[in-house]
């Protein structure tokens, strides 16, 4: 048993390091970066559906109490917003070729990270408040015209929504992205020292 032990300790000291090619690290790389962009614009695309529908609604649709439109018009704005700041992240993650320019994006791809966890930390809370008033002021008149069982259905449904988002979805979203954006850089530091290494 003592000859085992000595062994498995013997076999976690030994690290072996891989090495790969500069080449086959931009290849990697340059599929992360285009699921990050792709994931961007996905979600850019998400919020101005929403921004659009909830818009058309605010126009179009006959409310008779002045909470209703107030709530709509409190979560166009969160949308709004949301959507501004997502877009101007896209830009800093889009704005340069990485092929050609490893090291300028690798700063750009650090802004980014910083960005994005800022907005996941501090403007989260903004947009999951606004959200929260805007649907409050919102469902005072709607489920006014709905019976007492499903008035009670929606805001618990609602409630326990926010609580999960906040919570449990928001940080696995978090260490997930962080994982991600901390592997890339990472790709990115060994790609620029490999240049600086060749002649």
């Amino acid at each position: 048993m003592q000859e085992f032990d000595h062994i498995q300790s013997l076999w976690q000291s030994h690290s072996v390091e891989v090495k790969i090619s500069s080449d086959e690290m931009l290849s990697q790389a340059k599929k992360e970066v285009s699921g990050i962009k792709t994931r961007s614009l996905l979600n850019i695309a998400g919020m101005l559906i929403s921004f659009a529908s909830l818009v058309a609604l605010l126009i179009f649709y006959p409310f008779t109490s002045w909470t209703t439109p107030a709530g709509l018009g409190i979560i166009i704005i969160a949308i709004a917003v949301s959507t501004f700041i997502l877009y101007k992240d896209y830009k800093i993650i889009s704005r340069n070729d990485f092929t050609q320019h490893p090291n300028e994006f690798l700063s750009q791809l650090k802004i980014y990270q910083l960005n994005k966890f800022s907005i996941y930390n501090k403007l989260y809370w903004f947009y999951a408040a606004a959200i929260c008033l805007g649907f409050v002021l919102y469902f005072y008149e709607m489920l006014d015209n709905l019976e007492l069982w499903f008035q009670i259905g929606i805001t618990s449904f609602s409630v326990f929504w926010m609580a999960l988002c906040a919570t449990f979805l928001r940080k696995a979203y978090l260490k997930r992205e962080k994982e991600r954006l901390d592997l890339l850089i990472e790709k990115f530091e060994r790609i620029s020292s490999q240049f600086k290494e060749q002649p």
